[in-house]
């Protein structure tokens, strides 16, 4: 399966922004999906998951009550919506997908890999 992210920008700190990952070629209503970021000089971080039904989100502590994750299914896609963002949440973001299906929050578990989308948050 092909992973697309998009939606990145520069934005101003207690903005907003929106990703969007887009899959294609693979059967994405049986995968989980994942969030992760890394910053410059530090290791990727998890960010947020969601099964392959949607029922079963989990969040990254520095994101939780700002960041919501989301699917649909029927357009292949997944999201990411940032509320008040902060200068820490600068970063490559990156969507991944599990074949499992099971939300987790590891990137050693992740099966496929988009190309991330920078997000820049300035103070």
């Amino acid at each position: 399966v092909q992973l697309q992210a998009s939606g990145g920008g520069l934005v101003q700190a207690g903005g907003s922004l929106r990703l969007t990952c887009a899959a294609s070629g693979g059967t994405f209503s049986r995968y989980a999906m994942g969030w992760f970021r890394q910053a410059p000089g530090k290791e990727r971080e998890f960010v947020a998951a969601i099964n392959w039904s949607g029922g079963s989100t989990l969040y990254g502590d520095p994101v939780k009550g700002r960041f919501t994750i989301s699917r649909d299914n029927a357009k292949n896609v997944m999201y990411l919506e940032m509320d008040s963002l902060k200068p820490e949440d600068t970063a490559v973001y990156y969507c991944a997908a599990d074949r499992s299906g099971i939300v987790t929050i590891f990137h050693d578990r992740m099966d496929y890999w988009g190309k991330g989308t920078l997000v820049t948050v300035s103070s």
